[in-house]
């Protein structure tokens, strides 16, 4: 796929639509692309993660882990493991290659969002913390950490 170098202003290629995929059954909500390059996954309105190759833009692997509408996702540094949240009360962290549940990450409320450590496996993610546990009448936000043991 071969972009346009030059545009009006001279500094930034061209870009176009290329293809639509019917990725899911209704809204896809949350996109990420893994730090290699091979995949994408994809969250939507029906629960489902779907992973898709990026060369042959194929589902190869759906996750449904949960039951509540996808909000976020993330890959690994490394792209082997893919965490992804909803409303559910608990983030489900999956490997990429075989789609096995790793881990489950308890919260105490909905998970707002995900984000993995660019070269470390440590999660950071932030969930509704109003539920009656702090004042309502101020806003509240914490990030809580979620560390992996390292290979070394």
């Amino acid at each position: 796929m071969a972009m346009a170098a030059s545009t009006s202003s001279g500094s930034y290629p061209e870009l176009k639509p290329i293809q639509s995929i019917n990725a899911h059954p209704s809204n896809c909500i949350c996109i990420k692309f893994d730090p290699m390059g091979k995949y994408f996954a994809t969250g939507s309105a029906d629960a489902l993660v779907s992973l898709w190759d990026v060369d042959e833009l194929v589902c190869v692997r759906c996750f449904s882990r949960l039951d509540w509408p996808v909000r976020t996702l993330s890959f690994s540094h490394d792209g082997k493991m893919l965490a992804s949240a909803s409303e559910d009360h608990f983030i489900d962290i999956a490997e990429v290659e075989t789609g096995e549940k790793l881990w489950e990450v308890q919260c105490e409320s909905p998970t707002f969002t995900v984000a993995w450590h660019p070269k470390r496996p440590l999660l950071a993610f932030a969930c509704d913390d109003k539920d009656g546990k702090y004042d309502s009448s101020r806003e509240a936000g914490t990030v809580k950490l979620f560390g992996l043991p390292n290979d070394s």
